[in-house]
């Protein structure tokens, strides 16, 4: 039986690098090896014990790029050895909402690398449906974005944001930035970001932000004196803290809208004024996977340059070193993605 080099996390903080089977690719699926796969925001609520303790063990890892090792008979179009990256979303591809691009509804819905195993890992399969080819010169570094990109093309999409609409992104981190850059694509003006970090401040400003406020006293002012009094059309809420979501309703216009997307815990709620949501037709949606054409326009758009992903590619790490990778992300503030190396 051939095996493969895994991380697999054990418990909450603690990997263990292990020789695993490799994954059975059957008629309908393609065998990936992976050779790059960046650490997302989930997988750091994994790896705290935050979200998901209950699928442990498992191999995480979902923003990955790799080429064909093999396909099976049905997999579709593919050659040996070709570079790509896939949708991590697998539902059964026929439902109600497989057919709507609503995945994540499916009653069958598995995520690699968050209720299946990953992409930590040298080999990881996919059905082949799922899988997107790659242009072969394409940096692995950048092609490693595309499924946080198309995380964002998403949010753009369920907030239907358009031309000249206000937007305020509360955090500024990894996906906070990429929310940023996908709002200066869709035309929104002005963009606020509120953000802390005062190294992720600096790199909200040069991602395109038009005011980044650090002082959490200022927010509402700074919101108010950009968008003539009113308040923001948009919201968007990418941390995942109860009182950022509270926030989020208090800085919309009336007849504005939240954009719900930072993960919080499962039991976490907020009061809403149901007489101010009905009255002033504000409204909230949430979003946070792409899948489907929001990974194919993610794509798209890194391969023509759309997104400045210099400062997602400035850390890497070996796979055998994926514990030191996850417990120093705090030490490396300036630096938005850290990618791990297979």
């Amino acid at each position: 039986m051939a095996t493969m080099t895994a991380a697999v996390l054990v418990a909450p903080r603690r990997f263990e690098i292990r020789e695993l089977p490799v994954p059975v690719c059957g008629p309908d699926d393609v065998l990936i090896k992976v050779d790059r796969c960046g650490i997302c925001g989930t997988d750091i609520h994994m790896f705290n014990g935050h979200y998901a303790t209950e699928r442990l063990p498992i191999v995480p890892g979902h923003e990955f790029t790799g080429t064909i090792s093999r396909m099976g008979d049905r997999a579709g179009p593919f050659v040996l050895g070709q570079r790509v990256v896939a949708d991590i979303n697998i539902g059964c591809g026929g439902c109600y909402y497989c057919r709507r691009n609503e995945v994540l509804n499916c009653a069958e819905v598995r995520q690699v690398g968050i209720s299946r195993d990953g992409a930590f890992a040298q080999y990881v399969s996919i059905p082949g449906r799922l899988v997107i080819p790659a242009p072969d010169d394409a940096a692995p570094s950048m092609l490693a974005l595309t499924e946080p990109v198309a995380c964002v093309v998403r949010a753009a999409r369920k907030a239907d944001v358009r031309f000249g609409q206000s937007v305020v992104i509360l955090g500024a981190g990894p996906i906070g930035n990429l929310h940023i850059q996908m709002m200066r694509l869709v035309g929104a003006a002005p963009i606020i970001v509120v953000e802390l970090s005062p190294e992720r401040a600096r790199l909200a400003v040069e991602a395109g932000a038009d005011a980044v406020v650090s002082d959490p006293s200022r927010v509402k002012e700074t919101v108010l004196a950009m968008t003539g009094g009113r308040g923001a059309d948009i919201v968007i809420e990418s941390v995942g803290l109860p009182q950022l979501y509270a926030q989020a309703f208090d800085l919309i216009r009336p007849g504005g809208h939240v954009a719900a997307f930072g993960i919080t815990g499962p039991g976490d709620s907020i009061p809403l004024a149901l007489l101010d949501t009905v009255l002033k037709e504000n409204s909230v949606k949430g979003s946070v996977a792409g899948m489907g054409v929001d990974m194919h326009d993610a794509l798209t758009l890194l391969l023509h340059g759309r997104f400045d992903v210099a400062p997602f590619v400035g850390a890497t790490y070996e796979l055998s070193a994926i514990q030191e990778a996850f417990e120093t992300l705090k030490d490396r503030p300036d630096v938005l993605k850290t990618q791990i190396a297979i």
